[in-house]
């Protein structure tokens, strides 16, 4: 069978627990996005694919949601708690609806699903200026796109004057990524699905604030708030980590306690 499967992805799996799958978002891997988490792993298993094109998963001709969306479903496996952070949680969107069967719970973070809101002015302004962003995306260099392109997001990621090779990478494939705006995520599946969801947004950006309220509102999900960290909601730790860890024991697909015996 031809393509790129769940197999192919190079996935770190740290911790003992139920599985949670944890998807990044663009220019920085799980190891970056996901820092702050792996404390978690005292009482979960992290499950931190790099998406295609970061690490050592073999890249798409592009990155895009929703060839992405398909790998990320098949590795949810028997069943596992769904996370998903920025265009992470854009695919995340996309792939609960293909295995609802699979899935604990939905937890995403502020996902570029911006045209859910359309008609606020600010969402559409924001979508017009990524538009021209990408439009002069060959005018410009990687790191000078890489900066305008976090600050339009309002990333907390600082961005050197000298790239790493790493950082290099993802500034390439972002400037080639499908624009997450474009995503017509299936809001409706989502809301018709009978696992829990959550939607986290970071109180920094009136944009963020209206397409979370309205995947909330949309799916049938909790909302909450992580601030501190801009649109880099994870970085923030341990009140991300405690909204998380809450949301999850509640689904029922607890973890195991901390020192407890197998």
């Amino acid at each position: 069978m031809g393509g790129l499967r769940a197999a192919d992805l190079d996935v770190e799996r740290i911790g003992d627990g139920p599985p949670v799958v944890f998807v990044h978002g663009s220019i920085v891997g799980p190891r970056q996005t996901w820092r702050a988490q792996r404390a978690l792993a005292a009482r979960w298993t992290l499950v931190l694919p790099h998406r295609p094109g970061f690490g050592a998963s073999p890249p798409l001709p592009r990155g895009d949601f929703e060839a992405e969306a398909p790998l990320i479903a098949e590795l949810l496996g028997d069943g596992a708690h769904l996370v998903g952070h920025s265009y992470g949680a854009v695919i995340a969107l996309h792939a609960a609806a293909l295995r609802p069967q699979a899935v604990w719970s939905l937890t995403v973070t502020e996902p570029g699903t911006l045209r859910v809101a359309a008609g606020d002015p600010q969402v559409d302004q924001i979508v017009a200026w990524g538009e021209q962003l990408y439009r002069h995306r060959d005018e410009l260099s990687p790191r000078d796109f890489v900066q305008l392109f976090r600050g339009g997001a309002g990333s907390s990621h600082a961005t050197p004057e000298q790239m790493p090779e790493w950082l290099a990478r993802g500034a390439a494939h972002v400037m080639a990524e499908r624009p997450p705006w474009e995503s017509d995520p299936p809001l409706a599946e989502l809301a018709a699905a009978s696992f829990p969801k959550l939607v986290i947004s970071g109180r920094h950006s009136p944009v963020f604030e209206a397409v979370c309220d309205v995947v909330a509102e949309r799916i049938g999900a909790e909302r909450a708030t992580a601030s501190g960290g801009g649109h880099s909601i994870p970085l923030v730790g341990e009140p991300y980590n405690a909204l998380l860890e809450d949301f999850l024991r509640r689904t029922g697909r607890c973890a195991r306690a901390a020192g407890a015996g197998p």
